[in-house]
């Protein structure tokens, strides 16, 4: 077994472990283990954090440093300060779809709008530390945009991968920020692909979510602290998170049980749900024919930042739903549009695609008797609808359109009984 003699410049975090066969690791530009190639996460000594010291932290997500693979140094460099976003009592989308309580977790207000601010700036913290010069990423999006935003402020280069057929909200709002972006022919399975290859052969270049991915995941934990402490330091009963990767499900999950572990709230029972595109969606058919393996596939859907058809953390997934007593679920993409719309309507929240599948999602599991309609619920919307504006401009339309006069309006207003 190997020992970990990392000083503490990484906070809390002891080393790496690997999440198959346990094998430790000191802190480094590592993945994957040496003798299984199973994945490695960040493994900690947390001390002392409590509600307090938590408190007095600054409102982003370094109030969970105590908590995070970062240095205690680390608000002393430029960053983009992610986190602390609404947790919104969502009282008519609730009504709507039958449920006693529901809390939408709203990711929309992050710099770059979507929860991969949060998983960036534990990413660049990392690669301060480990001496990278260039912040990287293959994305479907919004890990482009959250890089390329986080890597100006602080002064740090970026280069990065996106497929070719992105949307062009958010290919503008990544080469806004003046980094390398690449458009690459293909999905995003195979940008992804190409990024692993280059990450063995430029050193100095961390790949967010390939060489320093251990401490980029960790990100997603802040989640469920937020949600946590924001419902008064006590646990949902159910939660929904949309998956791509998997990633964001699983650390949410940590966070829980991390809280729990702590002390920090009551360790209650909990339930965790899934949420995918059809057209994407290898972990909801592998829940679905009771399977342990996740079959890779080709993307298909508008939910283009979950689309990933070979999701790293895809068995994880299938684990802790399992284990929590929840499922994982997907919906067709004229569902996704009708719960954009229905979010919208009901909320005023304007989400991406992927809330759409949050929303699609959580309504059909409360039509199919999987989601008990009775209990706490609490779900992620993790990016803003103006990212993929396509996807309801059919359905988002002008109600008429009328001369400037009264009678015009007026002709109109009866007709439609406005």
């Amino acid at each position: 077994m190997t020992t970990t003699t990392t000083p503490r410049t990484f906070g809390p975090a002891l080393g790496l472990s690997c999440r198959e066969c346990g094998e430790t690791y000191d802190i480094g530009p590592r993945y994957a283990c040496e003798l299984c190639f199973g994945p490695l996460e960040v493994a900690y000594d947390f001390g002392g954090v409590t509600r307090d010291s938590i408190a007095a932290g600054p409102r982003n997500i370094w109030r969970y440093r105590g908590l995070l693979p970062v240095p205690d140094h680390v608000t002393d460099t430029p960053n983009t300060e992610p986190g602390c976003t609404r947790l919104v009592r969502a009282d008519g989308l609730a009504s709507a779809l039958g449920l006693r309580r529901l809390w939408l977790k709203d990711d929309t207000g992050n710099p770059t709008h979507s929860f991969k601010d949060r998983v960036v700036a534990v990413a660049l913290a990392a690669a301060r530390e480990l001496g990278f010069k260039v912040l990287a990423c293959p994305s479907t999006g919004n890990l482009a945009n959250a890089v390329a935003a986080a890597s100006a402020r602080g002064g740090i280069k970026s280069v990065v991968f996106v497929p070719h057929d992105l949307e062009q909200q958010k290919i503008t709002t990544t080469a806004v920020y003046g980094g390398t972006l690449m458009a690459v022919e293909g999905n995003y399975d195979d940008v992804n692909r190409l990024a692993s290859e280059l990450a063995g052969e430029f050193e100095e270049w961390a790949f967010v979510n390939v060489n320093v991915r251990p401490y980029y995941a960790e990100g997603s934990k802040t989640l469920g602290y937020e949600i946590a402490e924001q419902l008064g330091w006590r646990l949902p009963g159910q939660v929904v998170v949309p998956v791509a990767s998997g990633s964001q499900l699983t650390k949410v999950d940590k966070a829980f049980r991390e809280l729990g572990t702590l002390g920090l709230v009551d360790e209650t029972p909990y339930r965790v749900f899934g949420a995918q595109a059809t057209g994407c969606s290898p972990v909801a058919q592998a829940y679905k024919a009771g399977h342990d393996v996740v079959q890779p596939v080709r993307p298909s859907t508008i939910a283009k930042s979950l689309a990933i058809g070979n999701p790293a953390d895809g068995p994880y997934v299938l684990d802790i739903a399992r284990r929590t007593g929840g499922a994982v679920e997907d919906v067709t993409d004229d569902e996704v549009v009708e719960g954009m719309t229905l979010l919208a309507r009901t909320e005023g929240i304007f989400a991406e695609t992927a809330g759409g599948v949050t929303v699609a999602v959580l309504k059909k599991l409360v039509e199919s008797g999987k989601l008990d309609p009775e209990a706490e619920t609490a779900a992620i919307i993790s990016g803003d609808g103006l990212k993929t504006l396509d996807a309801v401009s059919a359905v988002a339309r002008p109600t008429a359109t009328i001369a400037p006069t009264v009678e015009a309006f007026r002709a109109v207003h009866d007709k439609a009984g406005i």
